[in-house]
């Protein structure tokens, strides 16, 4: 299979809708190993968020897709803070984690944050997902000590199904 990295237009919504959703939670998600369902119910993503993410200044999401068929594979969420680079919603088709999918879309979206002259990448991940914190860690970011609360009573982060959820974030230097 050879993937193509591309940025995500208006084209892309349905299926990054579909593609992060089906990664993150519900059934589908428990295909792969990234899957939140235990902790939140709902949604991850609507196509309202996608279309502001990718309609925002200094903002960018860039897709993973097969070239030979033209079928999603991943994505990552990607927004210019000075010089500083946030990177959220890294995903990978649930049938085709642990294929080195996501590593390529780390190194595509340091590649841009490098390009937009930042010095440094930042993310938030709920302090629960020891799993996805131990990847990170092993691709070069590292706890930074600070904490955000997780935004509970707001629907479009998720139903949570249990208590204490937090976010930590983790950064690395570029």
């Amino acid at each position: 299979m050879h993937i193509e990295f591309t940025q995500a237009d208006e084209s892309h919504v349905e299926s990054l809708v579909e593609l992060v959703n089906s990664a993150y939670r519900g059934d589908s998600s428990k295909e792969g190993w990234t899957t939140e369902a235990d902790l939140l119910g709902g949604q991850r993503v609507d196509a309202e968020g996608i279309l502001a993410a990718l309609n925002e200044e200094n903002s960018v999401i860039l897709v993973a897709e097969n070239d030979d068929d033209g079928e999603l594979l991943g994505c990552v969420h990607l927004e210019k803070h000075g010089d500083k680079c946030y990177l959220g919603m890294l995903t990978v088709s649930p049938q085709l984690q642990s294929k080195g999918i996501g590593k390529m879309l780390i190194t595509e979206a340091e590649a841009l944050a490098e390009f937009w002259d930042c010095n440094s990448i930042y993310m938030t991940v709920i302090t629960a997902r020891t799993e996805l914190i131990a990847w990170y860690e092993k691709h070069g970011f590292r706890k930074t000590g600070e904490k955000k609360p997780f935004p509970y009573g707001d629907a479009r982060f998720g139903l949570p199904k249990v208590q204490n959820l937090e976010f930590c974030i983790l950064a690395k230097t570029l």
